[in-house]
């Protein structure tokens, strides 16, 4: 076996010059090791490659809580190599690595480091097909606290009977399949098949295909995805499973298979409450586009934790209840949480993607947004800023909402991305200061990204592009620096005149985000800058002056 084709010097200049362009300062005092790097950069031995489609053949006890099988990596080559990364945690026992030549198979040579497998291969010359198939088996992670800890969790029904499913964003998805463990890849295809003792039932992605059974009384459950797919939404979910079937039409009269997979007790509570998955859909087909994964159809499946977006087959474990778990939305609104939000994911997480895990607010800032989205086409606006409120107690405003590019790592774990990402997105409609610009500019986004990855950067220049106005400064401010911008302002009255004397501190000179003071029924639009600006407002004494917080997340400071 060879060693390394790169050095781990290699990898730090990599990452610190990436750091450095992307001005992650804020990070300075993390450690990064080799692990973060080989999961978290694009490294020429991963580069080198891209997968097209993925063919999971897995056996599963349920009684041991071990898996064996293999997964095949078919893959185009980039660029000329003799030797790939493949990620796969320390805890799974890869027996076998293949590729097949001249009809036959040959085995390859690999060795290992951490979650890293580097294979030796024969010269593989740039613009041809290959495969590999990786022989492995093991116990795989298990989830302390999932879905945020990652793994399998091996749970109990309400009947006694084992149950099973898996969560690994975050985590990644090497933690119990290997393949090239990276956000930017995504293969066109996969196809999963699992074979299961006798009476569990075996709920994957897409379509089911096939059901086989075999004299031992087992049986191979074959799904297929037929879109592209992120690794960490591939899953499985084995239990007692209730099934049934539902329609729902779109706006322009197609009509989208759901299916709904519940423990068979439950499958009378779950077609009551899953009623509202009609209008969740249709209040994100009105925003944005329909629901992207059409072919494959759309798909809840109980599970023993909260939930995930697994594409095509949303995991749900908010146990029938408003809200989350019953709480965090207002006492007088009805709706399910984990629906809307996972099913939100659809759109931005699953379909419009990042590259990086740096930039996972593209997935979790726009989908909390759109949960403020379904509120009002269901209530109206007036109860957007309403439960938008309920979420700013949570902002914490401690680190960056974009982390640090190359790395995966679990030091990083804000959750600002949500909370504060969405109150970002709507400081940036009410800055825009136009409804019909602001929702034509993130309907036009999703469906210039949909089914693609996309950036910060390619943000920041379609909304300057779509706009026609330099948004830079105010949105680097957000997602690049943990602090809220300060507004300082201060109101003398002047006999029958208020002087409005207001300044932004602690942000760049070009920041010039718009605010708005109320003034009985009036709205007064201001935009300060760093040096002190005085509006003069005619006003009798007494009159009430006040900021309107509500649209704009900012600190402030009344002099």
């Amino acid at each position: 076996m060879k060693s390394s084709a790169f050095n781990h010097s290699f990898l730090f200049l990599f990452i610190v010059f990436s750091f450095h362009l992307n001005g992650q300062g804020y990070f300075d005092d993390y450690t990064f090791n080799r692990q973060d790097t080989l999961r978290g950069a694009l490294n020429p031995l991963r580069s080198c490659y891209d997968v097209h489609y993925y063919d999971l053949d897995l056996s599963i006890d349920m009684e041991n809580r071990s898996l064996r099988g293999f997964v095949g990596i078919h893959y185009s080559v980039v660029e000329p190599f003799e030797r790939m990364q493949v990620d796969l945690f320390e805890n799974m026992s890869v027996d076998s690595i293949h590729m097949e030549k001249e009809g036959k198979a040959v085995i390859l040579d690999f060795e290992r480091e951490g979650k890293a497998i580097f294979v030796e291969l024969p010269k593989q010359t740039k613009s041809d097909l290959g495969s590999i198939k990786v022989y492995y088996s093991g116990q795989p992670t298990v989830a302390v606290n999932a879905p945020w800890d990652g793994g399998f969790s091996w749970a109990k029904d309400e009947k006694g009977r084992d149950w099973m499913g898996v969560s690994c964003e975050g985590i990644g998805a090497s933690l119990w399949w290997p393949n090239k463990d990276h956000l930017s890849e995504e293969a066109d295809s996969t196809r999963i098949a699992v074979r299961v003792d006798n009476p569990f039932t075996v709920i994957s992605n897409g379509n089911l295909r096939s059901t086989k059974e075999h004299e031992d009384g087992s049986k191979t459950f074959e799904w297929f995805v037929s879109y592209p797919i992120n690794n960490y939404n591939v899953s499985l979910n084995i239990g007692h499973y209730g099934h049934f079937e539902d329609v729902y039409t779109a706006l322009d009269g197609d009509t989208l298979q759901c299916d709904y997979y519940v423990m068979d007790y439950n499958v009378a509570r779950a077609k009551n409450h899953f009623k509202q998955v009609d209008l969740v859909l249709e209040s994100f087909e009105f925003y944005f586009d329909k629901y992207p994964f059409w072919e494959d159809g759309y798909a809840l499946i109980e599970t023993p934790y909260l939930g995930m977006e697994h594409q095509s087959g949303i995991a749900y474990g908010n146990k029938y209840m408003r809200g989350y778990l019953g709480r965090l939305i207002p006492a007088d609104m009805n709706w399910d949480y984990i629906i809307v939000h996972e099913t939100g994911h659809e759109y931005f997480g699953n379909s419009v993607s990042t590259r990086d895990h740096a930039e996972m607010w593209i997935h979790e800032s726009f989908t909390t947004y759109m949960e403020a989205l379904y509120v009002e086409y269901r209530y109206g606006y007036g109860d957007v800023e309403r439960y938008l409120n309920t979420q700013r107690r949570l902002i914490k405003n401690r680190q960056p909402i974009v982390g640090p590019m190359d790395v995966n790592f679990d030091a990083w774990r804000s959750s600002d991305h949500y909370y504060k990402g969405a109150w970002f997105l709507h400081t940036l409609r009410h800055h825009i200061g136009d409804d019909k610009v602001w929702f034509g500019l993130i309907k036009d986004f999703y469906k210039k990204y949909t089914i693609k990855h996309t950036s910060t950067e390619e943000f920041i220049r379609f909304v300057n592009a779509y706009t026609g106005r330099d948004m830079r400064a105010i949105i680097s401010h957000y997602l690049y620096t943990p602090k809220l911008p300060v507004l300082v302002f201060r109101i003398e009255q002047k006999g029958a005149h208020k002087k409005l004397y207001y300044r932004w501190k602690g942000v760049e000179d070009d920041f010039d985000l718009s605010v708005e003071f109320e003034y009985g029924e009036e709205r007064i639009r201001v935009e300060p800058g760093l040096k002190e600006k005085m509006l003069k407002i005619k006003s009798p004494k007494g009159e009430f002056l006040s900021l309107d917080i509500g649209k704009a997340l900012i600190r402030t400071i009344k002099e």
